[in-house]
């Protein structure tokens, strides 16, 4: 059964995603569910998109704030704008978004089941229902403002929402998962993303079956208005609550700026090690652009564990937007030029393994399990002095933040 498996704390933050970013993250998240699908299949992908931890650091690895939660806006878009035109090769479909996107999506997936031939109405009572659910069911003080549904062919699904808390100025992750779902109304939750904000009315817990139960034999048997009589007489005697299951918990902190402890160095510096080891022989014939080439290794690397890593690596998002930046300038501009070609690279080798050949694509492959087997004994540059040379060299990278272009460094010390 699909159960509450994690939380995390995720900073609200205003403002959009600049178009210049926008069309480079659905490319880029195209091209790595692709890659993904390729190799694993398309509820592999499902279940990764489950997994707050791999979501927050697959939306750093295509260059949003690391720790905000207007990530979870920006991967549901892009996957959208990306995966749309794609559909029906993949087997995939996104359906929903923000505001009065996710109001459209019962009737997006009516539409999308008339097309395909799964069962949309049933898929759009789901989708009310979960909406329902962390709504009405969980009362945590988040109010929903995001609703994503991803369906395959078979009607296996993923569901990512989210809700904010104006006062608190944090936002809540849901995510759900079909696979082994056996219940909406007990412990159907694959994890809940949000910080600890006290006492919590959920109505999902296992432990509240008795609760379900009574509630409605209470309504059959005293009615509303005796109902409301009752609780007026017990109005201040506080219900004992008993203690929530130890859980991870993922804390993304409110400072902006990413800091040496929000980074795992022993492996980033595999990552790196595994670049400068096999970039030279696999990559020989994909890179060609002078001077940017052997950077590009560096967040393939980072790509790579993003389409085969293992769950507990991504315990760290930070690391991952060291791949490409963010758009406000933390850890560094967006390198475009890096970007592009990231994206150029995953695409020619998507190309030859639809043609049969995977040796491009085992590459990349390769760089993950090199990094795996490098970072026990790696070294490498102090974070610090990383990001610094990466800032140094914005420019050449072809360096871009909503603050604009990055100047050369003789601008930089001229100003």
């Amino acid at each position: 059964m699909a159960k509450r498996s994690g939380s995390a704390d995720l900073p609200l933050h205003n403002g959009r995603v600049p178009l210049w970013l926008a069309s480079r993250m659905a490319r880029l998240g195209t091209v790595i569910t692709e890659a993904i699908v390729h190799h694993y299949g398309r509820e592999e992908f499902l279940r990764r998109l489950a997994h707050p931890y791999w979501f927050q650091s697959f939306g750093a690895v295509m260059g949003m704030d690391w720790h905000s939660s207007g990530i979870t806006t920006a991967v549901i878009g892009a996957l959208k704008r990306g995966l749309t035109p794609r559909a029906k090769e993949l087997g995939l479909h996104v359906c929903g978004g923000r505001g009065s996107h996710s109001r459209q999506t019962p009737h997006e997936l009516v539409a999308i089941g008339e097309r395909t031939g799964f069962d949309g109405a049933a898929l759009a009572r789901t989708s009310r229902l979960v909406a329902k659910v962390d709504s009405a069911a969980v009362q945590d003080g988040f109010d929903l403002y995001l609703h994503g549904f991803i369906v395959t062919d078979d009607s296996q699904w993923v569901v990512v929402q989210q809700g904010m808390n104006g006062t608190s100025k944090l936002a809540r992750r849901y995510h759900w998962l079909s696979h082994d779902l056996k219940s909406f109304v007990e412990t159907p939750h694959s994890a809940i993303d949000g910080k600890n904000q006290g006492e919590i009315v959920n109505l999902t817990d296992v432990r509240a079956k008795a609760s379900r139960a009574g509630q409605l034999e209470l309504l059959q048997e005293f009615g509303p208005d005796r109902i409301v009589q009752e609780l007026s007489a017990l109005e201040g005697a506080p219900a004992p609550v008993e203690a929530e299951p130890m859980l991870p918990h993922l804390i993304m902190p409110s400072h902006h700026d990413v800091r040496p402890k929000d980074v795992m160095m022993r492996r980033l510096h595999g990552a790196l090690a595994a670049a400068a080891d096999a970039g030279p022989t696999d990559f020989a014939d994909l890179l060609l652009v002078p001077g940017v080439g052997a950077r590009t290794v560096h967040s393939l690397a980072l790509v790579a564990e993003v389409v085969h890593g293992a769950p507990h690596r991504f315990a760290d998002p930070a690391r991952f937007s060291l791949a490409h930046g963010g758009k406000d300038r933390h850890p560094y501009p967006v390198p475009l030029k890096v970007l592009d070609e990231t994206i150029g690279v995953l695409k020619s080798a998507l190309g030859s393994a639809r043609l049969g050949n995977d040796e491009k694509l085992d590459a990349i492959r390769r760089l993950d399990y090199q990094a795996r087997q490098l970072e026990v004994h790696a070294t490498g540059p102090s974070y610090g002095a990383f990001t610094a040379e990466e800032r140094r060299r914005s420019f050449e990278y072809g360096g871009r933040s909503v603050f604009g272009w990055e100047p050369p460094p003789a601008a930089i010390k001229s100003s």
